[in-house]
């Protein structure tokens, strides 16, 4: 059975530095320095934007709505379209060594959101696996409540010998991802449907982000042995050298 250390640290200040540690856990897996890893955390406040967001011209403006709202923007280290964080969510990182991880994709997607579909049932939700037609930042493994309303997105990262598969589950105040997003997308030109967007307790009434958390790592756990660790100092330290890389560039 595949072994995972489990870091549940946090790193919300500066708003770059919690997507910093991810990529420089990536670079130190990739070069076997670590082991695999699962890491779940309460984040701060952001919006985390994709590579085709960058490419947008209303990407700037897309950023200073993101401020006006009290959210930080930085730059996602996966794929896909603008996301948002806040102490309402989890946010997950599973980096997995991989000698071939191209191969293994699929695989992975399909793994991270069995975990997750299975944590939320065990919490009395009604949780499925796909893409909710005018979803934010769509994808084919996202995970939603009853075929209506997104919780949990998704997206992975390949790089030579390892793979990064992250992204948030909204427990909380799914109202606050609506108001944000509302004109970041409308500055990107992405049309979406903000009542798609929902949140765990809206439908697990008294939830919270400790309950939801326990319930993904035991959904882990079941599937792969873990135990709980604390970060290297120096992959804290790398982190803190990949933080331009994730902040915007805008004029």
């Amino acid at each position: 059975m595949n072994h995972f250390t489990l870091i549940d640290q946090a790193f919300p200040h500066p708003a770059a530095m919690d997507v910093a540690v991810n990529h420089s856990i990536l670079d130190a897996v990739s070069r076997g320095e670590m082991g695999g890893v699962l890491r779940l955390h309460v984040p701060g406040r952001v919006v985390a934007f994709g590579r085709s967001d960058r490419a947008t011209p209303g990407y700037p403006k897309a950023v200073r709505a993101t401020e006006a709202h009290g959210f930080a923007a930085i730059e996602r280290l996966a794929g896909g379209r603008a996301a948002v964080f806040h102490e309402g969510t989890l946010a997950f990182s599973w980096v997995v060594p991989d000698p071939e991880p191209r191969k293994r994709t699929m695989e992975r997607f399909k793994t991270i959101s069995s975990v997750m579909v299975e944590a939320f049932s065990a919490l009395g939700v009604d949780a499925r696996i796909g893409e909710i037609p005018g979803e934010y930042c769509p994808g084919e493994f996202s995970v939603n409540l009853a075929g209506k309303f997104k919780i949990m997105g998704v997206g992975q990262r390949v790089v030579r010998g390892a793979a990064h598969v992250g992204g948030v589950v909204v427990v909380n105040d799914a109202h606050r991802i609506r108001e944000v997003l509302v004109p970041v997308y409308r500055a990107l030109g992405l049309d979406w449907d903000p009542r798609t967007t929902g949140a765990i307790s809206d439908h697990a009434p008294g939830i919270g982000t400790a309950a939801v958390a326990t319930a993904i790592v035991e959904s882990f756990a079941s599937r792969f042995d873990i135990s709980k660790g604390v970060l290297p100092k120096n992959v804290v330290a790398q982190a803190e050298e990949f933080l331009s890389s994730h902040l915007p560039e805008v004029a």
